[in-house]
């Protein structure tokens, strides 16, 4: 079994950790070592506190021995107080495929900056690509294709937050 809770800044380098051996597991099949190991380089444990001092950050703990075993965040989209972003969403290569990259999906979208934004953005991996057209997400603008870091842009729409706006 597991359990998602927010991120504390002790859980740093196990997820940079998890985060390294999904890419270099996972997404090796669709992106080059170069370019992972370049990616790798912004998601070092430092990094990673950075960003959950913007970003609401959550992970999934395996509840036999606490390690994490998944990670997502989600935060404004620029500073924007309408729109929002998803963020570093991984899953250990060992427990994917158990619904765990649904159940982060789920949190983030009960987060209050999911809540609150009428349009959500993801940068999407190549791999993660189904996953995410799966949970709703869409081409933005209609563009299916990768933009200049290889990632595609995705968006949903959240009516009930444009509904809230009004």
């Amino acid at each position: 079994m597991y359990r998602v809770r927010r991120f504390l800044n002790t859980d740093a380098e196990l997820v940079a950790q998890l985060i390294a051996k999904t890419m270099k597991t996972t997404n090796i099949k669709d992106y080059s070592i170069e370019y992972i190991e370049n990616d790798l380089k912004s998601l070092q444990a430092d990094d990673l506190i950075e960003r959950a001092r913007q970003f609401h950050c959550f992970v999934i703990e395996n509840s036999d021995d606490s390690s994490i075993i998944g990670v997502g965040s989600i935060g404004p989209f620029w500073g924007s107080k309408t729109e929002s972003s998803l963020f570093n969403i991984f899953v250990d290569p060992d427990y994917q495929g158990h619904g765990l990259g649904r159940k982060i999906i789920e949190t983030l979208e009960t987060d209050e900056y999911f809540l609150r934004a009428s349009r959500i953005e993801i940068p999407a991996s190549k791999t993660a690509l189904h996953f995410y057209q799966k949970m709703g997400y869409g081409f933005k603008n209609g563009i299916d294709e990768v933009d200049s870091e290889e990632l595609y842009r995705l968006e949903k729409f959240n009516s009930a937050a444009q509904r809230l706006t009004k």
